[in-house]
């Protein structure tokens, strides 16, 4: 048995949403609408300013599969590759990385864990070196997604894929640590022996605090800024839309039935 370590992704490694930083490039392509921007944008505001619960993010990634619906796993993941130095790469935090080089120095494998996509998140693994990935998943038939989710990797879903790859890998967790910034990521941290807050919100850190949990504080960005060329011949077309539809969905389907 060895330890590891296991890192959320939006606001922990990464300075904001990984999905919905992509929606700006989705309307200019044309592949969403200016209605559905919109909504995005409404449900990216609420997530910077750390108003959405659990349940909503877990409904928000599992209704959002359904824009997956018809397309190719192949062209997706060459897809986000080709938006990884414009888009992700530029929001990755500098201290994350300097973590997860001295855990691996220790010996201790390193995986993101996140409710974003699958796909997506191993293509961020893959390009900063980590050693696996955890994400939500949708049903694939003949390499095409179908729409149906598999796993909402949110919540108690995070904890339980934890604790699946800790089986399947030998993995001690009580010795292992976890970093979060999100109080609905608990279950997730409390699976974990060495439970660390980043960036956290505001009930995670009074979490920390009666629980003398460290907390870390994230700013410094560890890539530049690339720009875009003024035109890019491929189309990135389902990086992360699923996830801002179907969470922009959410958001305004809850603010009707307030209404």
């Amino acid at each position: 048995m060895r330890a590891a370590a296991f890192f959320d992704l939006d606001r922990t490694l990464l300075r904001r949403s990984s999905a919905l930083a992509l929606a700006g490039s989705f309307r200019e392509y044309g592949v969403i609408g200016r209605s559905q921007l919109a909504k995005a944008a409404a449900w990216q505001l609420l997530f910077a300013a750390r108003g959405v619960g659990a349940e909503a993010v877990r409904k928000a990634a599992e209704d959002g599969m359904m824009f997956l619906k018809g397309f190719r796993v192949d062209e997706l993941r060459t897809m986000v590759a080709g938006a990884m130095e414009t888009v992700l790469r530029p929001l990755v935090y500098s201290d994350p990385l300097e973590l997860v080089r001295r855990h691996r120095e220790r010996g201790e494998p390193v995986y993101i864990v996140s409710a974003t996509l699958q796909e997506i998140v191993e293509e961020l693994a893959r390009e900063l070196g980590f050693d696996g990935a955890l994400g939500s998943t949708c049903e694939i038939e003949d390499g095409v997604y179908t729409g149906v989710s598999l796993r909402a990797c949110h919540g108690e879903g995070k904890a339980a894929a934890v604790r699946e790859v800790a089986a399947v890998e030998g993995i001690d967790l009580a010795a292992s640590t976890a970093y979060s910034d999100s109080h609905t990521d608990l279950p997730f941290l409390e699976a974990i022996g060495n439970p660390v807050a980043v960036n956290p919100d505001r009930r995670l850190r009074v979490i920390a605090e009666e629980r003398g949990w460290p907390v870390l504080e994230f700013s410094d960005l560890a890539f530049p800024v690339v720009r875009r060329p003024a035109s890019v011949g491929l189309r990135p077309v389902l990086v992360g839309i699923p996830f801002a539809l179907g969470a922009g969905a959410a958001v305004w389907a809850a603010r009707r039935r307030a209404a």
